[in-house]
């Protein structure tokens, strides 16, 4: 598992941040404050206050994960 923060501020960049991950089979958890939610789920995504960074966890093993980190690296802050 990585964990990285990301930026989602604005609409466009959350749809096109799940169109991204989508794409992949493993499972990504956003963290912010107490609250855990499904990363690909655009609805969840909003329940979030996207006006600060938000842990990314990213449930992925080595190739993957290096394919996944260069997909999402404009959003890792």
């Amino acid at each position: 598992m990585k964990n990285v923060q990301i930026s989602l501020n604005s609409i466009d960049k959350v749809k096109a941040f799940v169109n991204e991950i989508s794409k992949f089979d493993c499972d990504f958890d956003l963290v912010s404050g107490r609250y855990v939610i499904d990363a690909k789920s655009i609805m969840g995504i909003f329940s979030l206050d996207l006006s600060k960074p938000i842990d990314l966890n990213i449930h992925a093993d080595g190739r993957n994960l290096d394919e996944v980190l260069e997909k999402i690296k404009s959003y890792v802050i």
